[in-house]
């Protein structure tokens, strides 16, 4: 390999806007300091299927320069790619086609479950990476840790329109979500009042409700988050009443996709590459059983993936560029193991996320009206500006 200094860069999990201006950043920011950028591919992916010895595969990992860089931050998605994989519990169906069977038996920890820790390992060691940027949610961060215990020195970026990150009161892609979320409900907003309807919004949120409270927030909606199983009687007299006092005679809720009521069981249909339940969709279920307890017409919008698509928006932009240069601070100054964060509404860095601690949770006291299915509007004196307060 060449002698130049060298820096991995990955995106995994979902794409987000505002990936693309972080590798650019980075790539930019590096040259300056003396690295070369390698772009791993695929996430995870990247690094369990380049094969020591040999030349670089593009279809796995690239150099990435000024030139290849260049105009990237003005795309959505992200540029080396995507999956959602945690190299510590590979199932068979998503296991690289380069690995026989006898080579797979060796990193079997269960029946059709591996372990590509070593795979990785020797992967990092052959590339030549001092350090390894990771940028993703609460489920492509899961494996830094178990890298920096082995002596990687990794460095985090959070992204993830659910803002879950342990450690950070934000990452990257969560004002674009709640940006694109507001314009999609208040064009929707007409067809509920022509049709005089209740609308339900399905919005991102498989364990915490800061997409879908953030949401209510800017479109005085009502909400439903996973971190309280709401009553749904309660629930469709609010929105009964709603419609009643509205002139055009509508009302909605927004529901996080982890949301349920009292007594709903939701069937699963098996797991996503993370290991993840996927469970069928609360918005329709939701929609049914409006429908049926009330009479009343509903309509149901899913509003995710129109809300990870496209370019970021301007706080997106500037937290990503941002992010990408505390990163390569951190690099300069010989620190790894952490995560570039936002507390208390400034920017700094803290430890890689614990995978035992899970995502982060809307703070229901301070956060989240009860009663009303509503956030809370008050109390904000002292709170960061557009973001949301950590636990203390």
């Amino acid at each position: 390999m060449a002698e130049q200094r060298r820096i991995g860069i990955l995106t995994g999990g979902g794409d987000v806007p505002g990936l693309n201006s972080v590798i650019k950043s980075v790539v930019y920011r590096s040259s300056e300091t003396g690295y070369g950028v390698l772009g791993i591919r695929r996430g995870w992916m990247g690094l369990m299927c380049h094969q020591p010895g040999g030349p670089l595969d593009p279809q796995h990992v690239v150099p990435l320069n000024r030139a290849n860089t260049r105009g990237i931050e003005r795309r959505g998605g992200t540029m080396l790619h995507t999956s959602r994989l945690n190299p510590l519990h590979v199932r068979k169906e998503h296991a690289p086609p380069r690995f026989d069977a006898e080579q797979l038996r060796k990193l079997e920890v269960g029946e059709g479950v591996y372990d590509f820790t070593s795979v990785v390992l020797d992967n990092i060691e052959d590339l030549g990476l001092e350090y390894l940027i990771v940028i993703g949610g609460d489920g492509t961060l899961i494996f830094p840790s178990t890298l920096r215990d082995q002596g990687v020195r990794v460095i985090g970026i959070p992204k993830t329109m659910d803002n879950d990150v342990q450690g950070t009161e934000y990452a990257i892609g969560f004002s674009t979500a709640i940006t694109r979320a507001k314009d999609l409900i208040t064009r929707q907003r007409t067809t509920l009042g022509s049709h005089e309807r209740i609308g339900i919004f399905r919005i991102f949120g498989r364990d915490s409700g800061f997409t879908a409270l953030y949401t209510a927030y800017v479109t005085a909606g009502r909400c439903v988050i996973p971190e309280v199983v709401f009553d749904l009687e309660h629930l469709i007299a609010l929105l009964l009443e709603d419609k009643r006092s509205n002139p055009s005679s509508y009302a909605f809720v927004i529901v996080s996709e982890g949301a349920l009521w009292k007594g709903c069981v939701l069937p699963d249909y098996g797991y996503d590459a993370y290991g993840h339940k996927r469970k069928a969709d609360i918005g329709q279920a939701l929609c049914e059983e409006i429908q049926s307890r009330t009479g009343e017409d509903v309509m149901v919008s899913d509003l995710t993936y129109d809300l990870r698509s496209g370019d970021p928006d301007a706080l997106d932009q500037i937290v990503s560029i941002t992010f990408a240069n505390v990163a390569v601070d951190l690099i300069r100054d010989g620190l790894h193991g952490r995560l570039a964060a936002v507390q208390g509404g400034k920017y700094t860095h803290a430890p890689l996320p614990d995978p035992k601690l899970g995502p982060r949770k809307v703070d229901i006291e301070r956060m989240y009206n009860l009663e009303r299915f509503r956030p809370h509007y008050s109390g904000k004196l002292g709170a960061p500006l557009l973001l949301s307060p950590e636990r203390t």
